[in-house]
């Protein structure tokens, strides 16, 4: 991989977290899967908007949807990105501008409970929404 790509590639993920409200996005995930109709309830966003956010997400390699029956759920898929927030944080707090940019209750290793879809159980909660090591 060349410089340019790599750096195109690390602009890309910053550029990805660069907006409020993908930031936002990445809190909820970090609790469970939701599909775009609850995103756009929770975020009090149109879905136009929510869809082009998680388009960010995932061309950034952050996020991957998921079908279950007629539904699409969205989920995080990079565990590394709560360390990485968590460095973030504490770049912050150093500069004198202390934020919280990871969901209450997620540590740096967090990784979601594979079994839900923010507070509500997914329609096949029985079967694993992605591969083995993703964050959810």
């Amino acid at each position: 991989m060349n410089r340019a790509s790599v750096d195109a590639a690390a602009v890309q993920l910053f550029h990805s977290l660069a907006d409020p409200a993908r930031l936002e996005i990445v809190r909820l995930l970090g609790h469970g899967e939701r599909r775009v109709v609850d995103l756009t309830a929770e975020l009090g966003l149109a879905q136009s908007t929510v869809s082009g956010h998680l388009a960010s997400l995932r061309t950034a390699g952050l996020v991957e949807p998921h079908p279950h029956g007629r539904s699409t759920f969205y989920a995080l898929v990079r565990p590394e990105l709560w360390a990485m927030l968590a460095a973030a944080e504490d770049v912050l707090a150093a500069a004198g501008s202390p934020a919280r940019l990871r969901p209450d209750g997620v540590s740096a290793g967090h990784v979601p409970h594979a079994d839900t879809v923010g507070h509500r159980a997914r329609p096949d909660a029985a079967a694993p929404a992605t591969r083995p090591g993703q964050v959810h």
